[in-house]
């Protein structure tokens, strides 16, 4: 059982700002409603431009949160664009594997960074959810679907299964206190899609926000991340690939279907889909591009064996679900469920 949640910014320094007081207000709330105890990690509120500034502090706030005895629980605020910086401080001399041990960490988005980070550090790690876009939802409480994941988390400290969600919601297209307690535009949603390959496979699930992936490739966004991404050789070798899921999901930013396919062509040469079970496709904010995606998935891969599941309630579109990373995971795309074993 979790009592206690750190909060740190990792990537984003929004939650923050003053104009996201209120929401960080409602989330703190929403936290102790469960009986839990909320902490901000010392750097994790002081600002967009400080944390910005300041990607050394945000790397003490994590090392912090998983030395400290009283964390059980380390929630990411929202992600961003960079926390790719973070990698000398908790890298150079072994800090991050150092410090880090069994805590729950959870995050999305940017966070599919420190994913990868915990996992060369040997460690398991959640993704799926952060403070501001779920905790923090402005409807009149957390989304039903995302709330069972988090609060199955919070009690048990795991995930056990996943199914798909009954409906899927639109962004929202704005965020100020106006919204506190307006529902989202709601659609029925149709489950998980086989594109191909057998429906039944298995593995321990790996990777995050193609967007994020991307960029560990494409130094157009930053030109030194792919270069630190190597120097720390942070993406795994296509060895390393072999015995997992690779789960990929599109971020706010809608890649068009030309970026989307130039980051599955750099997965490719990197020889992932060589050695992957089974790929695991969120979906996409809005259902924008999906039929485009599918489409690329099948042709870029070109593997028509590889099982390849659309349509996970997990990432970017709302609601989320939580995936336990480091687990091994059985998908059966027939009976619509994703089991970890726990």
């Amino acid at each position: 059982m979790v009592k206690n949640i750190a909060i740190v910014s990792l990537s984003s320094g929004i939650a923050g700002e003053p104009f996201a007081k209120f929401q960080v207000d409602i989330g703190i709330r929403r936290l102790e409603e469960y009986g839990l105890n909320v902490k901000f990690t010392p750097n994790a509120l002081k600002g967009a431009d400080y944390i910005s500034a300041h990607p050394e502090k945000r790397a003490e706030d994590l090392l912090q949160a998983f030395r400290d005895p009283d964390t059980d629980m380390i929630l990411t605020a929202i992600g961003g664009d960079d926390t790719y910086r973070l990698l000398p401080y908790l890298f150079d001399n072994s800090e991050l594997a150092n410090a880090a041990n069994g805590k729950i960490f959870l995050g999305f988005s940017d966070t599919t960074i420190n994913h990868f980070m915990l996992h060369k550090a040997g460690l398991r790690s959640f993704y799926g959810q952060a403070f501001l876009t779920d905790i923090c939802e402005l409807s009149s409480g957390m989304l039903p679907y995302t709330r069972k994941y988090f609060e199955e988390l919070i009690t048990t400290e795991t995930i056990s299964r996943i199914t798909p969600s009954d409906l899927w919601y639109e962004e929202r297209n704005s965020y100020g206190p106006d919204q506190i307690g307006m529902p989202l535009t709601a659609h029925e949603d149709h489950g998980f899609e086989l594109l191909q390959g057998e429906p039944v496979f298995a593995g321990k699930i790996l990777g995050g926000c193609i967007c994020s992936i991307h960029d560990m490739f494409n130094g157009e966004r930053y030109a030194d991340m792919p270069e630190l991404c190597r120097k720390y050789q942070l993406f795994p070798h296509a060895d390393d690939w072999r015995g997992h899921i690779i789960l990929l999901e599109s971020s706010e930013e809608k890649p068009s279907p030309g970026k989307y396919r130039r980051t599955l062509e750099y997965l490719k040469e990197a020889g992932v889909f060589d050695a992957v079970s089974g790929v695991l496709c969120g979906k996409p904010m809005d259902e924008t591009y999906a039929e485009e995606y599918k489409k690329l998935l099948v042709k870029v891969i070109n593997k028509p064996e590889l099982p390849i599941v659309f349509n996970v309630n997990i990432g970017h579109a709302a609601p989320r679900c939580i995936i336990p990373f480091g687990v091994v995971a059985v998908v059966d795309a027939e009976k619509q469920v994703i089991s970890f074993d726990v």
